[in-house]
């Protein structure tokens, strides 16, 4: 955990760049969230799989986040989708969610789009389509572990909030609470992901260990 440091600082002045409003601050922090992240995964695992794509995904997105326009906030939810697809993935080869787990998100999905389908205007195809992969990734992740069931809700309710966002309905501390929500999103579900990898790794580096003593003996 000791080499999460300079994401902790970078995701700190982050959210104080949102807190005061300061585009120059989010420009300098956010684009660097997701690659510490994936510099964290790396340094623990020497492989590329479909978390470290995910976080790939995840800093494209963060970029054109941060530039006006809808056409930028398009290409953003295009990436965003490679994040969930990436993340789906991975999750899915390691352990099959419950039924009820995505029955429960799908349920979540359809009313969420049901209730704001009028205000989205021309984004409720892209939305629907989004939020359905996001949705299954959130499932998904219930059946990787604890951890990486809260960072799979985390990153649903974080993107939910931009969806109201985007239909008109405000938050009180929307910016805030969006970029919290997605910071411990991306956390949780990297860190729940090395932990994983290195409880399996630990038998096989055991059963190595005692085919040498046997070849010693």
């Amino acid at each position: 955990m000791r080499r999460l440091w300079p994401f902790a600082v970078v995701a700190t002045v982050e959210l104080i760049g949102v807190a005061l409003d300061s585009t120059m601050l989010q420009w300098l922090t956010k684009p660097l969230l997701a690659p510490l992240l994936l510099a964290y995964l790396w340094s623990a695992r020497r492989r590329v799989d479909g978390v470290a794509v995910g976080l790939v995904f995840a800093t494209a997105g963060d970029v054109a986040l941060l530039l006006p326009g809808r056409f930028a906030f398009l290409v953003g939810m295009a990436c965003f989708l490679g994040t969930q697809l990436g993340f789906l993935s991975a999750f899915l080869r390691h352990r099959r969610p419950s039924l009820a787990a995505v029955a429960g998100y799908l349920s979540l999905w359809a009313v969420a789009n049901a209730r704001l389908w009028d205000a989205l205007g021309p984004l409720r195809l892209p939305v629907l389509g989004y939020s359905l992969a996001l949705s299954l990734m959130a499932a998904a992740a219930t059946g990787v572990s604890r951890r990486a069931a809260v960072g799979g809700a985390l990153f649903l309710g974080s993107d939910l909030l931009i969806g109201l966002g985007t239909a008109g309905v405000a938050v009180p501390g929307q910016g805030l609470l969006v970029m919290s929500t997605y910071i411990g999103a991306l956390l949780l579900i990297t860190t729940a992901w090395v932990s994983l990898r290195r409880v399996s790794a630990a038998p096989d580096s055991s059963a190595r260990d005692a085919r040498s003593r046997q070849c010693r003996v």
